[in-house]
């Protein structure tokens, strides 16, 4: 096990039990404990559960305050990334633990920008400015400043992009507007598509969905986006966004699965990840409380509150 590895906090549920400090010895029992209880809970909350609970809460480092994307490796670890530095985190969301660190950069300092997504593709991973330019690069070891490259969408004027993801089956970067620029589209759910490589134009003509369709029947004027990622078992695409405290699926032609409000307390939820096994992650930005990640059984029920 990693010397660097730090385990993360619990947010006090009570089928987690109490926090207790790690110490060397107990580290991995604690770790293995964790991993058990998510393993009980999710088995327990049944997809027709007339509630959708928490299955764990984890209580994210100081530098991940303003954590503002979430993306899965192939082998299920978590990536996260905080806001104005290219600095990404590795994290086991089952047993609440950071694994590593590692930045973007050059020899004279990490990048910096306004990240606000991330994702993997084909083995890279790629963080997304709100300008709409993509930040390529390979995963570094814990401590390690990589080198990256930019793609520039040239997209800045038409929209302010908040969360990326990859949609592995049609090879598109998928890149939700939060604030649309174009004037005739200020009335629709906004997805750019993106190709960083192959022939032809890398653009798509964008997935505009009129948002009174979205929204439907939720008390929202609006929909600010603030992240998004693909079903891996049925390729839809789960948006969350802060604002509005919104989770919206739709499928790659844009019809809308579900809308509903968040379930849970979510002061500021700016990422999202879905696990292969059917796990929902959501991330929150530290706010009256520490930033956390929070797990759900996926699909959800009912979008009952918790308490805070």
């Amino acid at each position: 096990m990693s010397a660097s590895l730090r385990i993360l906090l619990l947010a006090g549920l009570a089928a987690f039990g109490g926090c207790r400090p790690a110490t060397p010895g107990s580290l991995s029992g604690e770790l293995a404990a964790r991993e058990l209880r998510l393993a009980t809970n999710f088995a327990s909350a049944r997809a027709d559960s007339p509630r959708t609970r928490v299955l764990a809460r984890w209580i994210l480092p100081r530098e991940l305050g303003e954590v503002s994307g979430l993306a899965l490796t192939g082998d299920g670890r978590l990536l996260a990334h905080g806001d104005e530095q290219g600095a990404v985190f590795v994290i086991d969301a089952r047993r609440g633990a950071v694994l590593k660190r590692f930045s973007i950069g050059t020899f004279d300092g990490d990048a910096r920008a306004d990240f606000e997504g991330i994702t993997v593709a084909e083995g890279r991973i790629v963080m997304l400015a709100s300008d709409g330019r993509l930040h390529e690069f390979l995963e570094g070891a814990a401590g390690e400043r990589v080198r990256f490259d930019v793609h520039d969408t040239r997209l800045a004027t038409e929209c302010e992009f908040e969360g990326v993801a990859y949609d592995a089956t049609r090879q598109l970067f998928l890149l939700p507007c939060k604030s649309v620029g174009r004037p005739g589209l200020r009335d629709q759910l906004v997805l750019y598509r993106w190709r960083l490589r192959g022939t032809g134009d890398p653009g798509l003509a964008p997935l505009a969905i009129p948002l009174s369709r979205v929204i439907g029947s939720n008390p929202w004027k609006d929909l600010h986006p603030s992240d998004i990622t693909v079903d891996p078992a049925s390729g839809n695409y789960v948006l969350i966004a802060a604002q509005e405290r919104a989770l919206i699926e739709i499928t790659p032609s844009g019809e809308v699965v579900r809308a509903m409000a968040l379930p849970g307390t979510h002061g500021q939820a700016e990422g999202v990840a879905l696990t292969p096994e059917g796990i929902l992650i959501v991330a929150d930005e530290a706010t009256n409380r520490p930033a956390t990640l929070t797990l759900y059984r996926w699909p959800l029920t009912v979008a009952a509150r918790e308490p805070p």
